[in-house]
């Protein structure tokens, strides 16, 4: 158990995550807590939660990523945070070096943790993802989320970062048109970034970055190896940047005509 001293609060943003979310939950029951700030789910993931003896669930409307985890963030009522993606489960290694970490009295304010992705059941050994690893456990004292990304978000950490050895699993594949939708929301949360950040868009960017993806991940990192499931992952992925610079011509043009439309 987690000491009086260095309690640990476990959280979740979800949206639609049935199917995903009740192994998620059981992975962090050992947490002092668990608060799961849901978007307004459709599907049962709120009514789920709001009956979960062990969870505190609160509904905030989706803005972006950034947004969404700032305003979890700041729900939880420990310093120590594990904050995981519905989709993710803390395996018990994992629990044990989580555990064992906070307790250590160490002056690390935030730990990255690497990643093991599944397709559906299987492990995805490489197509891009064998050296993913991001930050899951900190201290809310120490760290803020970056407001200069909204999706993809990161910590400004105030301190030092450490790695755990034991992987986070990753159930990044749900089905075809789950990870599609997936894909093209991130494209287009992206184009949003890219376009307050007054990046213009290219077509020949578009087509060389969209090829660039996918050649770097099915060829270079490997995602050959992973068979079938490593060409939809990789083409996948690509199609997410294809969305991004298209979502940003229709930023632009949508911003042209309006301008257009205001002058005299």
């Amino acid at each position: 158990m987690v000491t009086a001293k260095e309690k640990l609060s476990a959280l979740i943003i979800t949206y639609n995550e049935m199917g995903y979310i009740e192994k998620c939950i059981e992975s962090v029951s050992f947490a002092d807590e668990i608060i799961v700030v849901d978007s307004f789910s459709t599907d049962g993931t709120f009514e789920y939660l709001k009956n979960h003896p062990k969870v505190k669930v609160i509904q905030n409307p989706f803005e972006n990523f950034t947004a969404q985890k700032s305003f979890t963030l700041k729900q939880a009522s420990n310093d120590w945070v594990l904050f995981l993606d519905a989709d993710e489960i803390v395996t018990g290694a994992l629990q044990e070096e989580v555990l064992n970490t906070i307790s250590s009295n160490t002056e690390i304010a935030a730990f990255w943790f690497y990643r093991q992705f599944m397709f559906k059941d299987e492990k995805l050994n490489y197509s891009g993802w064998q050296t993913d690893k991001n930050y899951r456990l900190f201290r809310k004292s120490k760290v803020k989320f970056s407001d200069c990304k909204i999706v993809h978000e990161t910590l400004d950490v105030n301190g030092t970062s450490g790695i755990l050895k034991e992987k986070l699993v990753h159930y990044c594949y749900k089905n075809y048109e789950d990870y599609k939708g997936k894909m093209l929301k991130y494209g287009r949360l992206k184009a949003i970034e890219s376009f307050y950040k007054e990046k213009q868009y290219n077509y020949v960017k578009m087509v060389l970055k969209t090829s660039w993806k996918f050649f770097n991940h099915y060829i270079l990192r490997l995602g050959i190896l992973d068979g079938k499931k490593g060409f939809i992952i990789c083409y996948l992925n690509a199609l997410g940047v294809l969305e991004r610079y298209k979502e940003l011509k229709r930023l632009e043009q949508k911003n042209e005509l309006a301008y257009y439309l205001v002058m005299p």
